[in-house]
């Protein structure tokens, strides 16, 4: 940076400290001491004494707490008709703990190598884990020589089935009657 005042500056001192004076900046900065009780020590002493503190409340605040929620959003109710089992899901299929309660509850019933049926018309949102966890099922009950079919899956879950292309792998039916007579086509097909 040059001086403003050209080469011939009476007043070199100012045009230094005119240039120093763009280079420092000053901060203000200010400082709300906490509470005694919010300290990580009560032995704290204050170096400013004319700080505030806080006053004590002389009514303590009520609050109304609801009740807890159950933390699983994803009810399980089993039923067989014949030899299938019927999972009946309510709620929602997402990560973490309603991903794993479907995954254990299936797979105990994939284990005796019997035929599930997954009817998804109570199930109001699915997320990739559930998603992901509907294939490894799949998957699973392949390989341990069971049969899995999903059954009327509701709308907005049946738009994920078919936008994620897991239509393609899983065999998902638009009602329960219609997955359980597959089962018996099935069978009438391994005579043949």
């Amino acid at each position: 940076m040059q001086c403003n005042a050209g080469p011939g500056c009476l007043v070199p001192q100012i045009c230094a400290s005119a240039r120093l004076a763009l280079v420092i900046k000053n901060y203000v900065l200010f400082m709300i001491p906490k509470r005694v009780s919010d300290r990580l020590s009560i032995t704290m002493q204050f170096t400013n004494t004319s700080w505030q503190t806080w006053l004590q409340p002389h009514q303590l605040a009520v609050v109304e707490l609801q009740p807890k929620e159950s933390k699983l959003k994803l009810s399980l109710e089993t039923r067989n008709r014949g030899d299938v089992m019927i999972v009946h899901c309510q709620g929602r299929i997402v990560y973490r703990d309603e991903a794993a309660a479907l995954s254990q509850v299936v797979g105990e019933l994939l284990r005796s190598g019997g035929k599930v049926v997954l009817d998804l018309s109570g199930v109001i949102s699915i997320d990739s884990a559930g998603i992901g966890e509907l294939i490894s099922l799949y998957t699973r009950a392949q390989s341990q020589n069971s049969d899995l079919k999903v059954a009327n899956p509701a709308p907005i879950v049946r738009e994920l089935l078919d936008l994620t292309n897991v239509d393609s792998v899983l065999e998902i039916h638009s009602n329960l009657n219609e997955a359980l007579a597959a089962f018996q086509l099935t069978e009438a097909c391994a005579d043949c």
